[in-house]
């Protein structure tokens, strides 16, 4: 099993002339008059179409123009890397129409004044294709209109590859995927560790290659994520052995994941109020079978590659969906330390990573007691059963009935996944009193599905007590219900 990056989309901006104020205080202070906004952006779109040229003619390629919305930019890609083979090197550029953020010149006849808005237009932009030793295959989509805001696609499977290749560690891939690794807990605390600084000289090196009249502003370029895929792979030794599971686990997780499973497994509290998208999707793909939850802009999927290897992949579309400890700076200028959302740039990747890895982790954990049903049956009968401790009786848990179950359902809550829970938290849940709470909680903790964090008034809940409310649910909603019903 590996846990890593895969698609990674990185944005790179001006700060200082990225928004529209920016960009009117930087002609205002050079002398540039606001309706001449045109003539001062052409020689930048020019000196970026003579630098695709330049390019181009060095490595011996022809700038393909895309015409037809709908071709597949990948396909043509790959029949390129087909003919060139695999080495280091721009693979192709393409050129393609398509929308671009922009500015429009105006005044303000009842201010007076005179400055530029945001706007939205058609330019040229060009896909520079490369395949770069450390983050491999990968493109650098460059617009030919100012502000000039880059795209970078790169896959952190091939980070990690270059990695590994540098430790001498053996590997080989099955397209983005690794399926057999020399030492795989070296590779796993290789991907742990990959090195953002080295990422962010390696994109400011794309910027000044495919984008060079950046410098003409003086400024550098700032880069953030727009879009992060957490991969976790198990792989297996024999197809076989997958194929024997994964119909069964899919079929199971369609009917069985829940809106509010969901946030659990990406560590947050559904509010009742929430209007966003969210629930499960299922497809069939070349590639093979595929069903995707989905909560707003963040989702979770589980495929199987090449029928050998499984996938539980995160992927985040906006970043700041993610919460971790760091220092907050107010509006009032004071600073504290408290749980916030991720920053967008891109040295929040490291912290990104463990939240989007714990978030594969708890989608295994859930799926893992599909496939135990022996096992969870007999987990099943200990909770429901009465159990004793110091001479006094604690009855089990009954998974039909409504008070149980709530609190059941309560303790597996997204938020209490990661902070754990307090007597108070559940008190404001289920409205009971605190003395009615704290039997109920000690009635968890004999049955083993909850335990207390050392020096705290802190509880979490175990992994058998993960397994044991899934099988609970797995039965009651796949098995009892449509059986009464039929």
């Amino acid at each position: 099993m590996l846990s890593c990056y895969d698609r990674l989309i990185l944005s790179g901006t001006i700060p200082e002339i990225s928004y529209n104020q920016g960009m009117t205080k930087y002609m205002y202070q050079n002398g540039v008059r606001i309706f001449d906004y045109p003539k001062f952006a052409e020689p930048f779109k020019e000196a970026i179409r003579a630098n695709a040229e330049r390019i181009a003619k060095e490595h011996g390629i022809e700038i393909e123009f895309i015409r037809k919305a709908g071709i597949r930019k990948e396909s043509i890609i790959s029949e390129k890397i087909v003919k060139r083979g695999a080495h280091p090197g721009i693979v192709h550029i393409l050129s393609v129409m398509e929308t671009c953020n922009t500015y429009k010149p105006w005044h303000d006849k009842k201010t007076g004044k005179t400055f530029l808005k945001p706007d939205t237009s058609k330019c040229l932009h060009y896909y520079f294709y490369f395949i770069d030793e450390q983050v491999g295959l990968g493109y650098v989509r460059v617009p030919t209109w100012c502000p000039f805001r880059l795209q970078v696609y790169i896959n952190g499977h091939n980070l990690l590859a270059s990695e590994l290749k540098q430790a001498g560690i053996k590997y080989s891939m099955i397209d983005n995927a690794f399926d057999s690794i020399e030492d795989i807990a070296k590779a796993q605390e290789l991907s742990d560790k990959i090195s953002i600084g080295k990422l962010h000289r390696k994109l400011d090196e794309f910027a000044w290659q495919f984008c060079p009249v950046y410098k003409e502003f003086n400024l550098r370029y700032h880069w953030s994520v727009m879009q992060a895929e957490y991969a976790t792979d198990i792989v297996f030794k024999k197809q076989e052995s997958l194929q024997q599971i994964y119909n069964e686990l899919v079929a199971t997780a369609i009917h069985t994941v829940k809106p509010e499973n969901i946030a659990t497994f990406l560590g947050q509290k559904l509010d009742p109020r929430y209007q966003g998208e969210v629930g499960n999707n299922y497809n069939v793909r070349i590639e093979g079978s595929r069903i995707k939850h989905t909560l707003g802009k963040v989702s979770i999927k589980m495929y199987d590659k090449f029928s050998k290897i499984l996938r539980i992949e995160t992927t985040a579309n906006d970043i700041s969906f993610f919460k971790h400890f760091r220092e907050v700076v107010h509006r009032d200028g004071t600073t504290s330390q408290q749980m916030a959302p991720l920053k967008k740039n891109i040295y929040s990747l490291s912290f990104l990573a463990d939240n989007l890895k714990a978030s594969n982790r708890r989608y295994l954990e859930f799926i893992s007691a599909f496939d135990n049903k022996e096992v969870g049956r007999k987990r099943l009968e200990k909770v429901t059963s009465s159990k004793s401790e110091n001479n006094r009786n604690y009855k089990g848990f009954n998974f039909f009935n409504a008070d149980d179950l709530t609190l059941l359902m309560a303790i597996v809550r997204g938020e209490f996944n990661i902070n754990g829970f307090r007597n108070k938290n559940i008190q404001k849940l289920l409205g009971f009193n605190g003395g009615k709470i704290s039997r109920l909680i000690k009635r968890l903790r004999v049955h083993g599905l909850i335990k207390k964090a050392a020096g705290s008034y802190k509880y979490y809940i175990t992994k058998i007590g993960k397994e044991t409310i899934i099988m609970a649910q797995k039965i009651k909603e796949l098995v009892m219900v449509p059986a009464y019903c039929y």
